[in-house]
């Protein structure tokens, strides 16, 4: 007859072969030659050592995108359509009087669409009211002014104009010439953390064998956000820019 075991040694047996695994799979990655260093990650391959070096900057936004839509119903399609033009240009005063160019003005068609009457999600066929909208789009250089005129939109809602306020999209026109200096200083400082690595071992860097560029992140700044396919923050004027590079060092025995 075979006794069970009482579940205190049951415990004890699962934490044993806990304590098993855990020292496998550390032998394992310590005979794999991984190690962090900072926010680089090293590790040991066939070819040699692969470190990815990292660089940023910080950059200030010089385009702006901003999207406003005058959106409302009214029983009638004629006077929905009458009072979207008038809301649009009240709108279009506040943003000239503030600064704002007619040339960086674009605005979209109106659109109208009937809103149905439903019972027990079905339509009746009759239409309640009808409703019109249109979006009127800025585009200028002048981020602060942008970003000043969309802090004040709420005069415009005290006067009873029904306008959605997206928020602006702020964008950097300089990107493509921040891209080859980024890379440049990610491949040095990948340069240095494998220096690091290999002198701490008794060893020096070798020649560079491969190269790839990761993503280019574009964040608030002090942002710890990443994505593999890299981030392009909008939201702020001032911003962060990120660039990595996971290089191939060959190994020197000294």
């Amino acid at each position: 007859m075979t006794i069970p075991e009482s579940p205190i040694i049951q415990i004890e047996r699962r934490k044993a072969i806990a304590t098993i695994v855990a020292a496998i799979l550390l032998s394992a990655a310590i005979g794999l030659g991984l190690s962090m260093v900072g926010s680089g990650f090293a590790a040991r391959s066939d070819n040699g050592i692969v470190v990815t070096g990292s660089a940023r900057t910080e950059a200030v936004a010089d385009n702006a995108v901003w999207t406003l839509s005058v959106s409302l119903s009214r029983t009638k399609v004629a006077d929905a359509v009458t009072t979207v033009g008038n809301d649009v240009d009240a709108v279009t005063k506040y943003l000239t009087n503030g600064g704002i160019s007619a040339a960086s003005l674009t605005l979209g068609p109106v659109s109208t669409y009937g809103q149905e009457e439903y019972v027990n999600g079905n339509s009746t066929g009759r239409i309640l009211n009808y409703r019109a909208s249109r979006d009127i789009t800025v585009r200028t250089k002048d981020v602060e002014l942008v970003s000043e005129l969309s802090q004040g939109i709420g005069s415009i809602l005290q006067t009873g104009v029904s306008v959605n306020n997206y928020g602006p999209q702020y964008y950097i026109s300089t990107l493509a010439e921040l891209r080859p200096q980024l890379l440049e200083e990610a491949m040095k400082d990948a340069k240095v953390r494998a220096e690091a690595i290999t002198k701490a071992v008794g060893g020096s860097v070798g020649a560079v064998t491969s190269v790839r560029s990761g993503v280019f992140q574009v964040t608030t700044p002090d942002s710890t956000m990443t994505s593999d396919g890299g981030a392009y923050d909008t939201t702020t004027i001032k911003k962060t820019v990120t660039s990595t590079v996971s290089v191939t060092f060959t190994v020197n025995n000294d």
